[in-house]
């Protein structure tokens, strides 16, 4: 396929961050605690892989590209398993391969760039990708690593560059879900779903097909699209039966029908065996929804123990420590983590968390400023635009608020088992008032 089309259709917005998170299946609750996932059905295969790596390098130890394939796989592992002890293999590894070969080794900056980008390192991440690219120039994947820590730092402009580049060099998957994710951002909905539909078009592996199918149901769902919603996670899921990422996406559909029985029997069986914050988070709102406070508590608890034992492994995990904070602890701990993430990057997502936590801790005069920033782009988020409503009608500003809050539950009026509930609550009473 020809990369002109595309690039004239997706100038100028074309970037975004590939989530390393989503798409994964990880360890659950009980392993976390211990510190080790379990094996599953994902992790067998790389499990394998790294073995096969490791007796090759038993026997020739001195292979600087092997070294740096396997601290590549390690953070693949960590991907999938969310075992952050595999964040550390992957250091290990890496370093091993720049010692052994420390000019000239693209593979293993390249490889140390996506570990600082999982660690939510995202300077270094940058430094290592721009190294990496003055030595292979011609690199889609180098140029990957260095979209997702420009997207992430805030530096649109070269970030969009790069993801030209990207499309220029090899027009993909990698490639189009980025641009897909961008336009999604700066509101172009439709166009955000023709990129991902190219996207399917050109995956060929289990894990593409799974992760387009993913993306396309999550372009639906934020749009309020239960139907079609549901159709792309249930397809992906044909692909890929255990994947966990479709397998949330199923759990909220059935919260968005209101049928919290079935959410709540579906989010138990995914956090048992899938401990990304995101999930236990939203598994501990919808019990707060249905009535369960004190099992929400414990959900809200073990991401403070999943967030500390990814701080031992040195990623940085403050801006989910400030989301937590805000709606589920201590507002003036969410402002103060909020904002040392906001002094690293400044992107749509840490400004909103740092509005929120401003909010919530009585400062919205200064948490309007970056809600407004926040909505620049023209995302069109409904939780992004909820978050704002409810600033301006503490502020008093009750035709904005009103406005804002309307447009959150046109857009997709089951965002949150939790919020969404509050945002129409909200909505009555400016309108009443």
């Amino acid at each position: 396929m020809s990369v002109t089309p595309l690039r004239k259709r997706l100038d100028p917005v074309l970037v975004v961050l590939l989530l390393i998170a989503l798409a994964a299946a990880v360890l659950g609750v009980n392993s976390l605690r211990h510190g080790r996932a379990e094996p599953s059905a994902a992790t067998e295969p790389l499990a394998a892989q790294i073995e096969q790596k490791r007796q090759q390098l038993d026997r020739v130890p001195g292979n600087a590209s092997g070294w740096a394939g396997l601290g590549a796989s390690y953070v693949e592992l960590a991907r999938i398993t969310g075992d952050p002890a595999n964040y550390g293999e992957a250091q290990r590894a890496l370093d091993r391969s720049l010692q052994l070969k420390p000019e000239g080794n693209a593979e293993a900056l390249s490889g140390l760039g996506v570990l600082a980008n999982a660690r939510h390192d995202f300077a270094n991440a940058r430094r290592y990708a721009e190294q990496a690219l003055t030595l292979r120039p011609d690199s889609a994947e180098i140029e990957g690593v260095l979209v997702d820590a420009l997207t992430q730092l805030g530096d649109t402009d070269a970030a969009t560059a790069a993801v030209q580049r990207m499309l220029d060099l090899r027009p993909g998957v990698p490639s189009f879900t980025r641009a897909a994710y961008d336009l999604e951002l700066h509101g172009r909905t439709a166009e955000a779903r023709d990129a991902m539909q190219l996207a399917l078009a050109a995956a060929t592996t289990v894990d593409q097909i799974a992760f387009c199918r993913y993306h396309l149901g999550e372009l639906a769902f934020n749009a309020g699209q239960l139907d079609e919603a549901e159709t792309h996670y249930r397809t992906g899921l044909l692909a890929s039966p255990n994947n966990a990422a479709l397998l949330q996406g199923q759990a909220k559909i059935s919260a968005a029908r209101g049928d919290l029985d079935r959410a709540i029997a579906q989010y138990a069986a995914l956090t048992a065996r899938s401990s990304l914050p995101e999930y236990l988070i939203e598994y501990g709102e919808l019990l707060d929804a249905a009535g369960h406070p004190d099992q929400a508590r414990a959900q809200y608890a073990a991401v403070s123990d999943r967030f500390r034992a990814l701080e031992a492994q040195g990623a940085t995990v403050d801006l989910d420590a400030a989301s937590l904070a805000a709606d589920h602890g201590d507002p003036a701990d969410a402002v103060r983590l909020a904002q040392l993430e906001y002094a690293r990057r400044q992107n749509i997502i840490t400004t909103d968390v740092l509005a929120w936590a401003l909010h919530k801790a009585g400062r919205d005069g200064e948490a309007v400023e970056l809600a407004d920033r926040a909505g620049t782009l023209g995302w069109r988020n409904a939780s992004l635009l909820y978050h704002r409503g409810m600033i301006l009608a503490a502020l008093g500003r009750t035709d904005e608020a009103t406005a804002a809050l309307r447009t959150a539950l046109d857009i997709n009026p089951n965002f949150s088992p939790l919020h969404a509930p509050r945002a129409r609550q909200a909505l009555d009473t400016l309108t009443a008032h």
